[in-house]
């Protein structure tokens, strides 16, 4: 299953707590994620320094299992939205006059 996962803050954090080394360790994993299927795509958005990302897991749960072993997830410094994706079904539509009704 296709999962969105959009990066929100955490309230109360220091933003010192964001050093070096854990943004390595943060993107170490990412790439190991990613090496492993699980990442399909990540960005940063344009418009707020936050991540998003795409995932293929068996379900929203195994997603969050997932981004939960991020270092920056298991400090408590960010946490994600997790949001389940279908297929779009309006194509039907275009086939099925039926699938107006």
């Amino acid at each position: 299953m296709k999962i969105l996962a959009i990066e929100r803050d955490v309230a109360g954090v220091d933003a010192a707590r964001f050093t070096a080394e854990l943004g390595r360790a943060e993107a170490r994993r990412v790439w190991e994620l990613q090496q492993s299927g699980s990442v399909r795509e990540i960005y940063f958005r344009a418009d707020e320094p936050s991540a998003v990302i795409l995932l293929e897991c068996a379900d929203a749960a195994a997603a969050r299992d997932t981004l939960e072993s991020l270092p920056l997830v298991a400090a408590g410094l960010i946490r994600f939205e997790v949001i389940p994706l279908i297929a779009y079904p309006g194509f039907a539509r275009l086939f099925d006059p039926s699938a107006w009704e």
